[in-house]
């Protein structure tokens, strides 16, 4: 059974993960991703990845994460840090955000576990941007 709220409006889950996106790459996350786990996973519908540069960066963006998930109606279910802040997991129950230092990321390679999920479209039109 997943822990995903039937009455959570589809639509606010997946705009959630795109705005949960664009704050790490707006804070200067690297290799930024939201992969569509629905279906493949019982425990989220979107899993959203970022590489930071410090864990001072990570602390920093995921207590911003946690601030837009209050304010869009996702206020976080749980929060993890690894003792050196190198991995922090935000989660918001239909959405998951890692923010990983480089190293940890490619030895952890979340990407490979949801091999096959789709990779959603995050990035602002163009005309949004400037």
């Amino acid at each position: 059974m997943s822990r995903s709220s039937s009455s959570t409006d589809p639509q606010q889950v997946r705009d959630f993960a795109v705005e949960a996106a664009r704050l790490l790459h707006d804070r200067k996350l690297e290799n930024v991703l939201v992969l569509d786990v629905r279906g493949l996973s019982n425990v989220c519908e979107y899993v959203v990845l970022g590489s930071g540069t410090s864990g001072r960066q990570m602390k920093s963006v995921a207590t911003e994460i946690e601030k837009l998930g209050k304010e869009s109606g996702f206020p976080p279910f749980r929060e993890s840090r690894d003792p050196s802040i190198s991995w922090v997991v935000a989660d918001f129950v239909d959405v998951v955000v890692h923010l990983f230092e480089p190293q940890q990321r490619a030895y952890y390679d979340i990407e490979t576990l949801w091999n096959g999920a789709p990779q959603l479209a995050w990035r602002r039109p163009a005309a949004e941007a400037s």
